[in-house]
């Protein structure tokens, strides 16, 4: 018996990088799993991959900010495979600024991806599952249902540059422990992983200047190589990690293993403490 068999699992930002990986580690696992994307390219090429390896999986395209997103994920997985079992909270990315150039826009974009839609998905989650974990209680049944909130070692230390962004993941925490509290009686399990230098299209090494548009907003991504091979250096491990890796440690809150976990963030970094 696989792990996850038939457990129902949402991930955003699951169509490339560190979300596709977790898709197809929970997919491979025996879960039946909901993509998410910004574009339908990714999102269909994830599923055909998970169906292709003889997985369950359906796509639902959007952005995890626009209004009624978290209902309409949510309403996607039950109607396709019932009952959600895990919700993972992995779409994401950065606008980064020092503090006396950064502006409005770019830290109430990083709270509208960073808080408010996990809170919003976090929100629709549980009032999706409460009424079939009552009833499995009053069976005497325990069943283990996970939530996890993706931060980084930005919100644990800070980082240069990412006020914004490392007050969010921050925050993450803070709403990680109040739902681990809330959650519990209904055999919840709410944990969060803090990412370190994870090689991604968004932290790749490049001294060419390159931007993406997230919600109508370009902003950079990849670090410039010389800074790049100097946060590679800092981890004890010797070396920045893969999006496999990442995924991972996601994989290790969503397995039975941490049914007595709760309320935790752990960093998944090679050692690293910027």
């Amino acid at each position: 018996m696989k792990k996850l068999q038939n457990k129902v699992a949402l991930i955003t930002g699951s169509g490339r990088g560190i979300g596709k990986a977790l898709a197809l580690k929970l997919a491979g696992e025996g879960a039946k799993v909901v993509i998410n994307d910004l574009d339908d390219g990714p999102a269909a090429e994830t599923v055909a991959e998970i169906v292709a390896a003889g997985g369950q999986a359906v796509a639902f395209v959007g952005s995890v900010i626009e209004a009624g997103f978290a209902e309409e994920f949510i309403g996607v997985a039950k109607k396709s495979f019932g009952t959600p079992d895990i919700l993972v909270n992995n779409a994401g990315y950065t606008w980064d600024s020092m503090i006396h150039k950064a502006t409005d826009k770019q830290f109430d974009a990083m709270y509208d991806i960073h808080v408010k839609a996990p809170f919003q998905l976090n929100r629709a989650f549980t009032q999706a599952v409460v009424p079939a974990a009552k009833l499995e209680a009053e069976n005497g049944k325990e069943v283990f249902r996970k939530i996890i909130n993706i931060s980084s070692v930005a919100g644990e230390y800070g980082n240069v540059g990412q006020v914004n962004y490392s007050s969010m993941k921050s925050a993450l925490g803070g709403m990680t422990k109040t739902l681990s509290k809330e959650l519990g009686r209904h055999k919840i399990n709410v944990n969060c992983v803090a990412f370190g230098v994870i090689e991604t299209r968004l932290t790749q090494a490049t001294d060419e200047k390159k931007t993406i548009v997230v919600d109508g907003n370009e902003v950079g991504i990849g670090i410039p190589e010389k800074i790049s091979a100097g946060l590679s250096s800092m981890v004890p491990l010797g070396r920045s990690g893969s999006a496999a890796e990442a995924a991972d440690g996601i994989y290790l809150f969503c397995t039975p293993e941490s049914n007595y976990i709760s309320g935790q963030t752990v960093i998944v970094g090679g050692g690293l403490r910027m």
